[in-house]
């Protein structure tokens, strides 16, 4: 009598975004028989086959890491909207095409563009609109809720996994749900340009429009409210504006090199990303040192990152940015340390206890440095440097599977570089700007500006020190003085 191949099925949940259902066919009797029915081929993923997992997942976070920094060139050059919406159409495509790959390396490219071509597009498109949209005061409070959403989802997603019951089925309703999303692109009023951008790129007559339509959703009548006087003369300031400036201005990300500070900043947040991204993978092995429970690492990466969210949401605005950034290096910091020199020596507990606080200062780290990017960086270059951030963080995600792929031989040393980076990052953290309850920056001279805001002190003060100098060389000297 033939032995039927056994079936066994799991969920790579390893990388952002990763929706793949891989199925796996072992028997002991040989490949199955032909049934007459067709059905899409598969491929092993175990044993000597092991190594094509973290290849995937390295592939989909570098196609991450291409998506942020291609894409966010996009948002600068195009708008918001556009690359929200051409990524929706492209995440549609390739996921489809993704449940009909038939075969491993078609699969691994599909990844790769998957994540650079839709998913990176769409959520740095999102999380740009959506703060500058947001006054000062409510900006943390939205990128909190929107985190919270994202935990909801990824916590919602092995459910799925487990009603599909095939991988290329779960990929299809993933692509099904990202179809959805394009209703977007039927209504703009559900998601409109950003009048920050389209001022700052001279684009006031667009932006007029966008800020009448807001208003009048809002159910106020910008013509009949009390505040008509100021409503016309906004209006007419934008006139006036977009008669002297006809044609838009866009930037490139290699200005912020010409600033005083403001790449200074980018540079040290970037690098924060990295580390955290990095560092998470030591923490979480130190968690689960033997081969772990199947959805173990993935639900307490979830709740950690909720935990993390919320006290964001306590101590943002309580203290200040700055501050627990800070805060959450020094704790990650001292936490990777103590795990580097003690794991052998510690009592199981505080291994226990090191991880997780660890993990949950990363965490932290991660969503406090991609929201301090957005706030210092100037609207004209806000998607490229954003992007650049973010894409940072998924370099150092990618070293992970990187470790993986050589059977942790090299993940010893992973833990020492990333634990050495954070020592240095506490250091250059001290150097940022706070960015609580500033607008925007607008243009690049708005950020150098805004770095010079040390403990909220106007940045105009200094400029009486220097009283023979016309105001443009005050400014310059003072921005010498502080690098100096």
């Amino acid at each position: 009598m033939p032995q039927f191949p056994r079936l066994q099925r799991g969920l790579d949940l390893s990388s952002p975004g990763s929706l793949t259902f891989w199925e796996l066919q072992q028997g002991e009797g040989g490949p199955p028989q032909p049934t007459g029915d067709w059905r899409p081929p598969q491929w092993n993923l175990v044993c000597e086959d092991g190594w094509k997992v973290p290849l995937e997942q390295m592939s989909h976070l570098l196609g991450w890491l291409l998506g942020c920094v291609l894409l966010g060139t996009g948002c600068d050059w195009f708008g918001r909207r556009p690359v929200f919406v051409a990524s929706l159409v492209l995440a549609t495509g390739l996921g489809v095409s993704e449940a009909l790959a038939a075969s491993f390396p078609a699969l691994l490219a599909l990844r790769l563009l998957h994540g650079a071509g839709g998913l990176a597009g769409f959520s740095l498109a999102l999380y740009v609109a959506r703060l500058e949209l947001c006054d000062p005061p409510n900006r943390l409070v939205l990128s909190a809720a929107a985190g919270l959403f994202s935990v909801l989802g990824t916590l919602l997603l092995p459910g799925l996994a487990l009603l599909a019951q095939d991988w290329r089925l779960l990929q299809g309703l993933s692509a099904l749900v990202t179809g959805l999303l394009l209703l977007f692109w039927g209504f703009p009023a559900l998601f409109p340009e950003s009048p920050c951008w389209l001022l700052a790129t001279g684009q006031p007559a667009r932006a007029r429009r966008i800020l009448w339509h807001l208003a009048e959703a809002g159910g106020e009548d910008p013509e009949d409210s009390p505040e008509e006087e100021s409503s016309l003369a906004t209006a007419t300031e934008l006139d006036m504006l977009g008669a002297g400036s006809p044609q838009p201005q866009y930037h490139s990300i290699l200005e912020l090199w010409h600033t005083c500070v403001a790449w200074r900043d980018g540079l040290i947040l970037g690098f924060s990303s990295l580390i955290c991204g990095g560092i998470r993978a030591s923490f979480l092995h130190s968690l689960t040192p033997r081969e772990p429970a199947f959805y173990q690492p993935y639900f307490l990466g979830a709740g950690l990152e909720a935990v993390a969210t919320l006290l964001l949401l306590l101590m943002g605005d309580r203290w200040g940015r700055c501050p627990v950034l800070l805060l959450g290096t020094l704790v990650m910091g001292l936490a990777s340390l103590l795990l580097l020199a003690g794991t052998q020596y510690l009592p199981g507990w505080t291994v226990v206890s090191l991880s997780v606080l660890g993990l949950l200062a990363s965490q932290a780290m991660s969503a406090l440095s991609s929201l301090l990017a957005a706030e210092v960086l100037p609207t004209v270059i806000r998607g490229a440097g954003l992007g650049l951030v973010l894409g940072a963080g998924f370099l150092g995600q990618a070293a992970a599977p990187l470790a993986d792929l050589h059977g942790r031989h090299g993940f010893f040393l992973h833990h020492v570089v990333f634990a050495s980076f954070a020592v240095l990052a506490l250091l250059c953290i001290l150097l940022l700007p706070e960015s609580q309850g500033h607008p925007l920056p607008a243009s690049l001279q708005d950020a150098d500006r805004l770095s010079l805001l040390h403990g909220g002190h106007p940045c105009r003060a200094p400029l009486d020190h220097l009283p023979l100098l016309p105001a443009s060389h005050q400014l310059a000297g003072t921005l010498w003085d502080q690098e100096g």
